[in-house]
């Protein structure tokens, strides 16, 4: 489906709402009372733009307009409809700009959290979470949005929505080689679980993984302190060991 009409109209849209906003702050459009509703007539016409650019896969310039919008909003003090629309640029942004994205995303989560909305503020952290892990490749900054989104949840007692977030902290600090923390995740999630009759069963994986840190902590330790202690045929097996775990191997954990 040919979309090059939708872009036109929506150049068009956006042409016509500038205009408006410009005429919003002029002095006869003060005098005559105009100011406010021209600006919410712009910020619909902004929205009707960014959707056509959507229709139009023009992504970049849909999160544009949109983020125009948001800014209306915030003018007219609609904090709700602002965040709403800094989301929608977000999305769009996704698909073009993850940078762009992330901007947007954290403006939306500024005025959530400014609003007391902590449960949604949580998911659109794991949103940036998510760019940063597949886009960005930016694990650490990833593993702060988590740990932040688990945070909210936490303090709005959503305890399953804050395991999930610390259990992908747990894997990528096993990741980064901060098993320490990693240590503390899965001991932590192991100890919220164990008591739930419907995930006390999951409670001996989060406990087994701590154990699997405690083990690598165990081996470094010991070949620091005994450096021959890492060509011995011991440290080679539990080694062997480790390496079958990580990458699901039975075979080669049995052969070692």
């Amino acid at each position: 489906m040919d979309n090059t009409g939708k872009e036109k109209e929506a150049i068009q849209l956006m042409a016509e709402a500038d205009k408006k906003c410009k005429s919003s702050g002029s002095f006869l459009g003060g005098m005559f009372g105009g100011g406010p509703q021209k600006v919410e007539e712009a910020c619909e016409m902004y929205c009707r733009a960014a959707n056509m650019f959507k229709m139009a896969k023009n992504w970049s310039a849909a999160g544009s307009a949109f983020c125009k919008a948001a800014r209306l909003h915030m003018q007219l003090q609609n904090k709700h409809d602002c965040a709403t629309s800094f989301i929608d640029a977000g999305n769009a942004y996704k698909k073009s700009d993850p940078n762009e994205a992330i901007k947007c995303l954290n403006a939306a989560i500024d005025i959530y959290t400014d609003m007391g909305r902590f449960t949604i503020a949580a998911k659109h952290h794991i949103s940036v979470a998510e760019i940063y892990e597949s886009e960005l490749v930016d694990i650490e900054k990833a593993v702060a949005h988590y740990e932040q989104a688990a945070d909210y949840y936490k303090g709005e007692e959503s305890n399953s929505s804050a395991n999930k977030c610390l259990l992908k902290v747990g894997a990528y600090c096993a990741q980064l080689e901060q098993y320490q923390k990693a240590i503390e995740i899965y001991e932590q999630v192991g100890a919220n679980t164990m008591d739930n009759p419907l995930l006390k069963y999951s409670a001996k994986e989060y406990f087994f993984k701590a154990s699997l840190c405690h083990f690598i902590i165990a081996i470094e330790k010991y070949e620091e302190m005994f450096p021959a202690f890492s060509d011995s045929r011991e440290c080679k097996l539990l080694k062997k060991l480790l390496e079958a775990h990580e990458e699901q191997n039975s075979e080669a954990f049995t052969d070692a």
